[in-house]
Protein backbone atom coordinates (compact mmCIF):
# COMPACT_ATOMS: atom_id res chain seq x y z
CA UNK A 1 0.00 0.00 0.00
CA UNK A 2 2.91 2.32 0.85
CA UNK A 3 4.39 1.89 -2.62
CA UNK A 4 1.04 2.57 -4.31
CA UNK A 5 0.63 5.78 -2.29
CA UNK A 6 4.19 6.85 -3.09
CA UNK A 7 3.82 6.38 -6.81
CA UNK A 8 0.54 8.34 -6.81
CA UNK A 9 2.22 11.09 -4.82
CA UNK A 10 5.22 11.20 -7.13
CA UNK A 11 2.92 11.37 -10.13
CA UNK A 12 1.13 14.35 -8.59
CA UNK A 13 4.45 15.95 -7.72
CA UNK A 14 5.76 15.91 -11.25
CA UNK A 15 2.59 16.29 -13.27
CA UNK A 16 0.06 18.24 -11.20
CA UNK A 17 2.41 20.83 -9.64
CA UNK A 18 1.72 24.39 -10.85
CA UNK A 19 5.42 24.83 -11.64
CA UNK A 20 5.22 21.89 -14.01
CA UNK A 21 2.13 23.21 -15.74
CA UNK A 22 4.02 25.77 -17.78
CA UNK A 23 2.92 25.77 -21.39
CA UNK A 24 5.02 24.33 -24.18
CA UNK A 25 5.64 27.88 -25.31
CA UNK A 26 7.70 28.39 -22.15
CA UNK A 27 9.95 25.38 -22.71
CA UNK A 28 13.61 25.67 -21.63
CA UNK A 29 16.53 25.90 -23.98
CA UNK A 30 17.91 22.60 -25.23
CA UNK A 31 19.99 20.85 -22.63
CA UNK A 32 23.49 19.48 -23.04
CA UNK A 33 23.23 15.97 -24.55
CA UNK A 34 25.78 14.82 -21.98
CA UNK A 35 23.46 15.88 -19.12
CA UNK A 36 22.32 13.14 -16.73
CA UNK A 37 19.23 11.26 -17.91
CA UNK A 38 16.02 11.27 -15.92
CA UNK A 39 16.09 8.85 -13.02
CA UNK A 40 14.04 5.68 -13.45
CA UNK A 41 14.43 4.39 -9.90
CA UNK A 42 11.34 4.52 -7.72
CA UNK A 43 12.03 6.62 -4.60
CA UNK A 44 11.34 5.15 -1.18
CA UNK A 45 10.53 7.11 1.97
CA UNK A 46 11.97 6.13 5.33
CA UNK A 47 10.92 7.48 8.72
CA UNK A 48 13.87 8.17 11.01
CA UNK A 49 13.82 7.72 14.78
CA UNK A 50 13.90 11.48 15.44
CA UNK A 51 10.73 12.03 13.38
CA UNK A 52 12.44 13.23 10.23
CA UNK A 53 11.89 11.54 6.87
CA UNK A 54 14.39 10.41 4.25
CA UNK A 55 14.21 10.02 0.46
CA UNK A 56 17.43 8.60 -0.93
CA UNK A 57 20.05 10.70 0.86
CA UNK A 58 17.74 13.71 1.27
CA UNK A 59 16.33 14.19 4.76
CA UNK A 60 13.45 16.50 5.68
CA UNK A 61 11.59 17.49 8.82
CA UNK A 62 7.77 17.67 8.75
CA UNK A 63 7.80 19.95 11.82
CA UNK A 64 10.36 22.58 10.77
CA UNK A 65 9.97 21.97 6.99
CA UNK A 66 13.75 21.97 6.70
CA UNK A 67 15.28 19.99 3.83
CA UNK A 68 18.85 18.72 4.22
CA UNK A 69 20.95 17.79 1.18
CA UNK A 70 24.46 16.34 1.63
CA UNK A 71 27.03 18.02 -0.64
CA UNK A 72 30.75 18.57 -1.06
CA UNK A 73 32.54 21.84 -1.74
CA UNK A 74 33.39 21.88 -5.42
CA UNK A 75 35.02 25.29 -5.98
CA UNK A 76 36.91 27.81 -3.85
CA UNK A 77 37.77 30.21 -6.68
CA UNK A 78 36.57 31.12 -10.18
CA UNK A 79 33.26 32.42 -11.48
CA UNK A 80 30.15 30.52 -10.42
CA UNK A 81 26.61 30.51 -11.79
CA UNK A 82 25.20 27.84 -9.48
CA UNK A 83 25.18 27.28 -5.74
CA UNK A 84 24.36 23.55 -6.02
CA UNK A 85 24.24 21.09 -8.91
CA UNK A 86 24.09 17.32 -9.22
CA UNK A 87 27.52 15.73 -9.67
CA UNK A 88 26.68 14.97 -13.33
CA UNK A 89 25.61 18.56 -13.99
CA UNK A 90 27.49 21.83 -14.56
CA UNK A 91 30.15 21.24 -11.93
CA UNK A 92 32.60 23.62 -13.64
CA UNK A 93 30.52 26.58 -12.43
CA UNK A 94 28.98 25.45 -9.14
CA UNK A 95 30.06 26.08 -5.56
CA UNK A 96 28.66 22.77 -4.25
CA UNK A 97 27.91 19.39 -5.80
CA UNK A 98 25.60 16.65 -4.58
CA UNK A 99 24.90 13.02 -5.38
CA UNK A 100 21.22 13.52 -4.47
CA UNK A 101 18.61 13.29 -7.20
CA UNK A 102 16.82 16.61 -7.95
CA UNK A 103 13.64 14.53 -8.17
CA UNK A 104 14.11 13.37 -4.57
CA UNK A 105 14.75 16.94 -3.43
CA UNK A 106 11.63 18.16 -5.23
CA UNK A 107 9.52 15.37 -3.75
CA UNK A 108 10.65 16.47 -0.28
CA UNK A 109 9.48 20.01 -1.10
CA UNK A 110 6.09 18.71 -2.17
CA UNK A 111 5.65 16.53 0.89
CA UNK A 112 6.41 19.59 3.03
CA UNK A 113 3.82 21.60 1.06
CA UNK A 114 6.20 24.16 -0.39
CA UNK A 115 4.58 26.34 -3.05
CA UNK A 116 6.47 27.09 -6.28
CA UNK A 117 6.48 30.45 -8.08
CA UNK A 118 7.34 31.07 -11.75
CA UNK A 119 7.83 34.82 -11.28
CA UNK A 120 11.49 34.77 -12.40
CA UNK A 121 10.90 32.82 -15.61
CA UNK A 122 10.53 35.21 -18.55
CA UNK A 123 7.59 34.55 -20.86
CA UNK A 124 8.74 33.41 -24.28
CA UNK A 125 7.67 35.34 -27.37
CA UNK A 126 8.27 32.19 -29.36
CA UNK A 127 10.07 28.93 -28.79
CA UNK A 128 13.54 29.67 -27.47
CA UNK A 129 13.10 33.45 -27.53
CA UNK A 130 12.43 35.15 -24.20
CA UNK A 131 10.54 38.39 -23.82
CA UNK A 132 11.00 41.07 -21.17
CA UNK A 133 7.70 40.09 -19.58
CA UNK A 134 7.18 37.83 -16.60
CA UNK A 135 4.19 35.89 -15.25
CA UNK A 136 1.88 37.69 -12.84
CA UNK A 137 2.12 35.70 -9.63
CA UNK A 138 -0.15 36.44 -6.66
CA UNK A 139 1.65 37.94 -3.68
CA UNK A 140 0.56 35.07 -1.46
CA UNK A 141 2.30 32.57 -3.75
CA UNK A 142 5.41 34.74 -4.02
CA UNK A 143 5.70 34.84 -0.25
CA UNK A 144 5.05 31.13 0.15
CA UNK A 145 7.78 30.31 -2.39
CA UNK A 146 10.50 32.21 -0.46
CA UNK A 147 13.13 30.06 1.25
CA UNK A 148 16.31 30.62 3.23
CA UNK A 149 19.45 28.67 2.29
CA UNK A 150 22.21 27.71 4.72
CA UNK A 151 25.25 25.44 4.86
CA UNK A 152 26.31 23.26 7.77
CA UNK A 153 29.63 21.51 8.34
CA UNK A 154 31.92 20.20 11.04
CA UNK A 155 35.00 22.18 12.10
CA UNK A 156 37.24 21.27 15.02
CA UNK A 157 34.59 18.90 16.33
CA UNK A 158 31.87 21.54 16.33
CA UNK A 159 28.92 22.02 13.99
CA UNK A 160 29.07 25.31 12.06
CA UNK A 161 26.04 26.82 10.30
CA UNK A 162 26.05 29.98 8.16
CA UNK A 163 23.83 31.49 5.46
CA UNK A 164 24.83 30.26 2.01
CA UNK A 165 25.27 33.92 1.00
CA UNK A 166 28.28 34.17 3.32
CA UNK A 167 30.19 31.86 0.98
CA UNK A 168 29.48 33.84 -2.20
CA UNK A 169 30.92 37.27 -2.98
CA UNK A 170 30.61 39.95 -5.65
CA UNK A 171 33.61 39.92 -8.01
CA UNK A 172 34.04 43.70 -8.03
CA UNK A 173 33.01 44.81 -4.54
CA UNK A 174 34.27 41.60 -2.81
CA UNK A 175 31.25 41.92 -0.52
CA UNK A 176 29.23 38.86 0.42
CA UNK A 177 26.02 38.18 -1.46
CA UNK A 178 22.95 39.78 0.10
CA UNK A 179 20.95 37.49 2.31
CA UNK A 180 17.77 37.91 0.30
CA UNK A 181 15.48 34.88 0.25
CA UNK A 182 15.67 32.51 -2.70
CA UNK A 183 12.68 31.35 -4.70
CA UNK A 184 11.45 27.79 -5.06
CA UNK A 185 10.70 27.77 -8.79
CA UNK A 186 10.08 24.04 -8.99
CA UNK A 187 11.63 23.42 -12.45
CA UNK A 188 9.18 21.90 -14.98
CA UNK A 189 8.20 18.89 -17.06
CA UNK A 190 9.25 18.97 -20.72
CA UNK A 191 8.73 16.21 -23.29
CA UNK A 192 7.76 13.88 -20.47
CA UNK A 193 10.91 14.44 -18.41
CA UNK A 194 11.60 16.44 -15.25
CA UNK A 195 14.03 19.14 -16.41
CA UNK A 196 15.92 19.49 -13.12
CA UNK A 197 16.74 15.79 -13.25
CA UNK A 198 18.07 16.18 -16.79
CA UNK A 199 20.18 19.29 -16.16
CA UNK A 200 21.19 18.57 -12.57
CA UNK A 201 20.36 22.17 -11.58
CA UNK A 202 19.40 22.39 -7.90
CA UNK A 203 20.11 25.99 -6.81
CA UNK A 204 20.93 28.54 -9.51
CA UNK A 205 22.34 32.03 -8.99
CA UNK A 206 21.77 32.79 -12.67
CA UNK A 207 18.12 32.26 -13.55
CA UNK A 208 17.79 28.75 -14.97
CA UNK A 209 14.41 27.47 -16.17
CA UNK A 210 15.31 23.99 -15.07
CA UNK A 211 16.56 24.79 -11.57
CA UNK A 212 14.59 23.97 -8.42
CA UNK A 213 15.80 27.05 -6.54
CA UNK A 214 16.57 30.54 -7.87
CA UNK A 215 18.42 33.54 -6.46
CA UNK A 216 16.04 36.51 -6.33
CA UNK A 217 18.56 39.24 -5.54
CA UNK A 218 20.43 41.63 -7.82
CA UNK A 219 22.72 40.43 -10.64
CA UNK A 220 20.90 37.14 -11.13
CA UNK A 221 21.17 37.57 -14.91
CA UNK A 222 24.90 38.36 -14.98
CA UNK A 223 27.31 35.44 -15.39
CA UNK A 224 30.56 37.27 -14.51
CA UNK A 225 29.70 38.66 -11.09
CA UNK A 226 29.82 35.90 -8.47
CA UNK A 227 32.77 34.09 -6.90
CA UNK A 228 33.27 31.75 -3.94
CA UNK A 229 34.21 33.81 -0.88
CA UNK A 230 37.72 32.36 -0.71
CA UNK A 231 38.49 33.39 2.87
CA UNK A 232 35.27 31.84 4.17
CA UNK A 233 34.73 28.70 2.09
CA UNK A 234 36.30 25.54 3.58
CA UNK A 235 38.69 23.51 1.38
CA UNK A 236 37.43 21.80 -1.78
CA UNK A 237 36.17 18.33 -0.95
CA UNK A 238 34.82 19.28 2.48
CA UNK A 239 31.55 17.49 3.23
CA UNK A 240 28.69 19.89 4.06
CA UNK A 241 24.93 19.88 4.36
CA UNK A 242 22.91 22.23 2.16
CA UNK A 243 19.89 23.37 4.16
CA UNK A 244 16.61 24.75 2.77
CA UNK A 245 13.94 26.12 5.09
CA UNK A 246 10.97 28.52 5.02
CA UNK A 247 11.96 32.18 4.80
CA UNK A 248 11.84 34.16 8.03
CA UNK A 249 11.86 37.93 7.39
Amino acid sequence: MKHVFLMLLLSCTLHADPSAAASAAQAPEKTDPSAPPAADAKPSITRLEDGRMKIGEVTFDPKTRQVRVPCTINMSEGLIEFAVVHENGKIHESLLVTKCSPTDINLAFKLLRYVSSEELYAIEKERGVSSDKYPEVPEAIRKAARVDLKVEWEKDGKTQTVPLADWIMHAETTKAMSQDPWVYGGSMMYDGAFVAEQTGDVASIMVSRGSLLLYAGQNNFNDDVWLPHTKRVPPVGTVVNFLIQPHKP
